[in-house]
């Protein structure tokens, strides 16, 4: 079989992967952010009763496996009567995981702005709430956008494994079709390439154009 008779034959099976993959990605995404920042504020709290949870899920997260973390939310947790269902847990597990990672970078960001911008939203008597929000944190997000560009694709990559749970991604699909023709090079040729291509041509310039957009935003372009 030539590889135009694969594409042919198997080609809208490895597009409806992609798409399920672009879910995952896109949902873990958002979940990922929205922890990261949360915990990456929680543990610059100067109380320990907020900071210590963070801590701990950080800690946690960044210290087991991502696999074995999706292994537990899936089979796990129905245990204590908690079930997910499979598309669900998949990118609750990503998330979580990559949401500990980026909670590190919100912190290391928050902490990059120059003592003397603190000082200045403070001599004008702002809120800490509006103080952060307004004058700290935009300055961070520039400085967290790079290594968030990286981990992102890492976020990305990280999709694959929600295959082992029978999510019909990108993988699960390339996996099925080679089982059944064995037609190895064919089906993980044509996954490493959209993988590669999702990466590559959506992720990263997307990111390079928030980092103009933001570096305008704070007159740094």
């Amino acid at each position: 079989m030539s590889y135009l008779e694969f594409l042919r034959d198997y080609g809208p099976r490895l597009i409806d992967g992609t798409l399920m993959t672009a879910a995952q990605f896109v949902c873990a995404s958002a979940l990922a952010i929205l922890i990261a920042l949360v915990a990456g504020l929680m543990k610059l709290a100067p109380n320990a009763l907020i900071r210590i949870p963070a801590v701990v899920y950080i800690e946690i997260f960044r210290g087991t496996s991502l696999l074995v973390q999706l292994y537990w939310i899936f089979f796990v947790l129905p245990l204590f009567g908690i079930t997910l269902e499979k598309f669900t847990a998949g990118f609750v597990a990503v998330g979580m995981n990559l949401g500990a990672y980026g909670a590190e970078l919100v912190r290391g960001g928050i902490q990059s702005v120059p003592r003397g911008q603190w000082e200045a939203a403070y001599a004008l008597s702002m809120s800490p709430a509006k103080r952060m929000w307004r004058i700290i944190l935009p300055q961070a997000l520039v400085n967290m956008l790079p290594p968030w560009g990286n981990l992102l694709i890492e976020l990305l990559k990280g999709t694959a494994l929600v295959s082992l749970i029978s999510v019909a991604d990108l993988m699960f699909e390339a996996k099925q079709i080679n089982g059944s023709t064995f037609l190895s090079a064919q089906a993980f040729g044509t996954a490493l390439i959209l993988y590669y291509l999702f990466a590559r041509a959506l992720v990263t310039p997307f990111m390079r154009w928030l980092e103009r957009v933001m570096a305008r935003r704070i007159g740094r372009a």
